[in-house]
């Protein structure tokens, strides 16, 4: 007979149980905070964990995306229907218009993916925001795993990793001088397979290109990349239909795809179960160029 209330969460009801304790501490803590929101799964799930912090009212901060002018449109699609279903306001710092106000410089060799740093910094300190919300993982990429919850950023923007602020017994530190802000990690203690466990359950709106789909596609560099206009095909390249799904999404020049057939929230992460390579390892270009290339970019400024 039992005898006692089984009062132990689930993984998943622990990990959305400390995320909203962070959304409402920064929300209590900061001026103006704000949600870097690009329309990918994570950035989704950060969404729908602010939604359930702030319910039943609306969110207490707008929602930021960096445009590349190189985005999937089926994840700009998905990203318009979450900010009018939400009714937040939506701040694009757009990376073509960065360009052409002289902000960042396209000298043809620089990715776009590079050129969102300046893009963004340029837009935090135009909106005054004082934290943003990204959703990077520990299980992601090296860099992200240094990273602590409430990460420092100086006048600059830039973030030192050898001067982080202790988080002892879940006590984030906040104080920032003018021209400082930080950014905030929700989802550090998350990994791909909680997210994709996360969604099943919430059963949300996603990107469609997460799940198998017929593409054309091309090979380079070991990864499978979308025939594009802004993606021309080298010498001894070849397109061919194949059926692929994306693990991750961003600038579609750098964001490859996998061969696949997961074409539901199950399969998907049964595949994602037995992988050996985290996504931004199989699919991100721009993470390619060396070992210390993501940590190189979130020193100057990246999400």
């Amino acid at each position: 007979m039992q005898t006692h209330t089984d009062y132990r969460m689930s993984q998943l009801d622990e990990l959305e149980s400390e995320s909203i304790h962070i959304f409402r501490e920064v929300a209590a803590e900061f001026e103006k905070p704000v949600l870097m929101f690009s329309g990918g799964k994570d950035s989704i799930t950060m969404m729908r964990l602010a939604e359930k912090a702030f319910y039943p009212a609306k969110l207490p901060f707008p929602v930021l995306q960096v445009d590349t002018g190189y985005d999937f449109p089926e994840v700009l699609e998905t990203r318009d229907r979450w900010v009018d279903r939400l009714g937040v306001r939506l701040v694009v710092a757009s990376v073509e218009q960065a360009i052409a106000d002289g902000i960042v410089v396209d000298d043809g060799r620089t990715s776009r993916n590079r050129l969102q740093i300046g893009t963004l910094l340029h837009a935090i300190e135009e909106e005054g925001f004082t934290a943003a919300f990204g959703g990077g993982r520990r299980d992601e990429e090296k860099a992200r795993a240094k990273e602590r919850i409430y990460s420092h950023r100086d006048e600059f923007g830039q973030w030192d990793p050898k001067n982080q602020r202790p988080e002892l017994w879940s006590l984030y530190n906040g104080r920032i001088h003018a021209g400082e802000h930080m950014r905030i990690f929700p989802l550090s203690n998350w990994t791909e397979l909680d997210i994709w466990h996360y969604l099943r359950r919430e059963d949300v709106e996603i990107p469609s290109i997460y799940f198998a789909h017929q593409r054309r596609v091309f090979e380079r560099d070991g990864m499978l990349l979308t025939e594009s206009e802004y993606n021309p095909c080298r010498e001894g390249e070849t397109v061919s239909e194949r059926t692929v799904r994306f693990r991750t999404v961003g600038d579609l020049t750098l964001t490859g795809c996998i061969e696949s057939t997961a074409d539901s929230y199950d399969a998907i992460i049964e595949e994602i179960s037995v992988a050996r390579v985290t996504e931004r390892g199989a699919t991100r270009g721009d993470d390619r160029f060396s070992e210390a290339a993501m940590e190189d970019r979130k020193k100057e400024g990246y999400f």
